[in-house]
């Protein structure tokens, strides 16, 4: 069989332009086209990147019409159900699911490595009072690059697994104390006797001393079906392709910064609205909506052409079908329901928006389908957690992904600085 290729005809002289076409495992071939602008003098014109591979990667798979997501060729739906965040960790990581002394010793170390240097604890003393824990959390790891600076230069596979680990362990506590640092609250140090997700919750809930309590106005006990919805949110956030964020990790990768520089670049990118905080314009819309008897009219303007009114929480840019991440959760929110006897206005408003969304031909025909952000922010609100905690919730665990794809690019012989060109139309 000979080898396939796509011919690019230029009308305006004739000329033929043939380029090999490159398949992939899974999902679209793409076209190698990176002679293209030394071929013809023209550059390619995709706004957004949206017809455009940047990369080849075995980390994660999206089929966005079929409503797909895979890390390391395993369905989410299987991993989310059936494995624990840190098992997930393994498999981005290391490209399998790890035995259970391989699992052991993952989670003993990252309980080892949670703590944070103390001179760096002084850092969030430099912050405002009321500082977003988004900007507080960024600037904490950039400051991780100076304590451990070694990590600019990694030679084995030793270094990259410390270094990977290292960034994972402390991000639940860099976003804990910087939630309660915009507190004015004493910091919880991590607890060596709690798992990995059960320890973020209690950096948040305990007082002084590390003591839970049972009153519900107080720091609330914390609950085995807490710490499952929260570790199947991390889960599910924990990679995701070629996204924003992620591309600005590999961009930052590709000019050969500190690794957790470029980790820190990937937080700056994915607290924007469009990205991670999505799910914060959730519930402040579902906060504005107000009641259960206002939907129908938010519903209406949502509708309306000429009303710059829209949804939050509603279609995505890669999928066309239901987001897969969201399947989970809807059921994951029925659950918490149930086990914590949550019945709130705002639960009762987001399930007449669903029950409507998925009924309702204008959102069918649209394929306006719920999507991760519009379950994730209430399920984090059952759980208590702030606004402001919803997308450091996110970057911790998309902080696996963002590594796992910095290595991949680091290691790649095709690894080059990224550089974009422009069609000017300036004078």
């Amino acid at each position: 069989m000979g080898k396939k290729t796509m011919t690019l005809i230029d009308n305006r002289n004739g000329k033929h332009y043939e380029y090999p076409i490159l398949e992939g495992s899974r999902g679209p071939a793409a076209v190698d086209m990176r002679s293209f602008y030394r071929d013809s003098g023209m550059f390619s014109y995709d706004p957004g990147f949206t017809s455009t591979a940047s990369c080849r990667s075995e980390i994660t798979f999206i089929d966005g019409e079929k409503g797909e997501l895979r890390y390391r060729g395993i369905p989410i739906e299987e991993l989310a159900t059936g494995h624990s965040y840190l098992e997930v960790c393994h498999l981005l990581l290391e490209g399998k699911l790890p035995t259970e002394e391989e699992l052991t010793a993952l989670d003993l170390e990252l309980r080892h490595r949670a703590f944070l240097p103390e001179s760096l604890v002084k850092l969030f003393e430099t912050m405002p009072d009321n500082a977003h824990p988004m900007s507080t959390l960024s600037a904490g790891a950039t400051a991780l690059s100076a304590f451990y600076y070694e990590h600019l230069k990694l030679e084995s596979d030793e270094d990259y697994r410390e270094m990977a680990h290292r960034i994972i362990a402390k991000m639940p506590t860099l976003a804990a104390f910087a939630y309660r640092h915009s507190l004015g609250a004493t910091y919880i140090y991590p607890d060596i006797d709690r798992s990995f997700t059960e320890n973020f919750l209690y950096m948040l809930r305990a007082y002084p001393g590390g003591k839970l309590h049972r009153d519900p106005s107080g720091p609330r006990e914390i609950k085995p079906i807490e710490v499952q919805a929260l570790d199947t949110i991390f889960t599910l956030h924990a990679d995701h392709e070629q996204n924003a964020s992620t591309t600005v990790v590999r961009s930052v990768a590709s000019t050969g910064a500190h690794p957790y520089v470029a980790i820190a670049s990937g937080i700056a990118a994915l607290w924007g609205r469009a990205h991670g905080g999505a799910n914060e314009s959730v519930i402040e819309q579902l906060r504005m909506i107000g009641s259960v008897e206002n939907v129908d009219k938010f519903i209406a303007r949502a509708k309306d052409p000429k009303d710059p009114f829209r949804l939050m929480g509603f279609g995505h840019r890669v999928y066309k079908n239901f987001d897969p991440r969201a399947r989970i959760l809807k059921t994951l929110q029925d659950q918490l329901v149930e086990e914590l006897d949550l019945d709130t206005e705002l639960m009762r408003i987001a399930r007449r928006i669903e029950e409507i969304a998925l009924s309702d031909e204008y959102f069918i025909k649209r394929k306006l389908y719920p999507n991760i952000d519009f379950y994730s922010g209430i399920i984090l609100t059952a759980l208590g957690l702030p606004r402001s905690m919803f997308t450091p919730v996110f970057v911790i665990g998309r902080t696996v992904g963002w590594v796992a794809q910095w290595i991949e690019f680091r290691k790649s012989p095709e690894a080059k600085i990224a550089r974009p060109r422009q069609l000017y139309i300036g004078k």
